[in-house]
């Protein structure tokens, strides 16, 4: 197994699972701590790394698209503090960072993971009943319902409206944006195919203000989105197909390529063809010289 300690937090991995647990310094965002600890299951992971710096470095995992529901409804918004999948570690445990990017990414190469995208979230999202207080109002989502509540900040052609509670099955989709220069954020629930007026005066959203607690609304969007239909779910796409066609675990073959004998996972063509995948796969620039290597010879082994 495994295992990273820092201030920031602990990462451990058992060969299946990567274990994120946050740390207890008071620097700690309260994202992370509001969502606790987070297990990845391997499958879910498109890739891992550890970038040094001049003071402290960063361990970070890549998930896969349409894995993690927290990561889908942020779109690459949650600031660094906030991001449970980063870590950051001190330089003097930077050789251990760099053991624990070995050990997954020899576990993602020998089980053969496919980065691509998912038909189904592989994380169940933030644990229920949740309820979250920033900006303008209090959300509240028991796996159900959806509960708006306002506050004193609530612009009052809103608040007179009085709560506004969605069922699940009326909501479409939901958006979360953080506060940006000088516009605010929000969290909407989408029950309807026409415009929404602007946050401040849509009872479906909450507005933010760029406020401390502003990144915990994504929590909530998270928790409803892990129970909406997946986007990806029936795709007919070519590229998702292929990428997502078969086990969870499977590498798609290389154009032209046959169809691997179904009776064994150990049939010798098809280890011959995955020394060939993995042969362009170096070529192509997408594993290092040491990570071909590793992976050629757990094939090789299994020849």
């Amino acid at each position: 197994m495994a295992e990273i300690i820092q201030k920031d937090g602990t990462w451990t991995f058992d060969g299946d699972t990567v274990r994120i647990v946050p740390g207890s310094d008071k620097r700690v965002s309260l994202l992370r701590k509001s969502l606790g600890e987070v297990a990845v299951p391997l499958r879910a992971l498109a890739g891992i790394t550890f970038e040094p710096g001049r003071k402290s470095g960063r361990l970070r995992l890549r998930l896969r698209d349409g894995a993690d529901p927290l990561t889908r409804v942020a779109g690459g918004k949650l600031d660094e503090g906030s991001d449970p999948y980063r870590l950051t570690v001190e330089n003097d445990r930077a050789g251990v960072a760099e053991y624990f990017v070995d050990e997954v990414r020899n576990s993602l190469l020998l089980d053969e993971v496919d980065a691509g995208p998912t038909e189904r979230y592989l994380l169940p999202g933030p644990a229920l009943p949740i309820t979250m207080g920033a900006g303008d109002g209090t959300a509240t989502f028991d796996g159900e319902e959806i509960r708006l509540e306002w506050n004193w900040k609530t612009e009052e052609s809103k608040s007179s409206r009085g709560t506004t509670t969605l069922s699940l099955g009326d909501v479409e989709g939901v958006e979360w944006r953080p506060s940006g220069g000088m516009e605010n954020g929000f969290l909407r629930f989408r029950v309807g195919r026409g415009n929404s007026p602007a946050p401040k005066y849509d009872p479906h959203a909450v507005e933010l203000y760029g406020f401390r607690k502003d990144p915990l609304m994504a929590l909530v969007a998270a928790a409803v989105v892990a129970r909406l239909p997946h986007p990806n779910a029936g795709a007919a796409t070519p590229a998702l197909l292929a990428k997502t066609s078969g086990p969870a675990d499977a590498v798609p073959a290389p154009a032209g390529a046959s169809a691997p004998a179904s009776a064994s996972g150990d049939d010798h063509d098809a280890l011959l063809r995955r020394l060939r995948e993995l042969g362009e796969l170096h070529q192509a620039g997408i594993l290092t010289a040491e990570e071909f290597t590793t992976a050629k010879q757990a094939v090789l082994k299994r020849l």
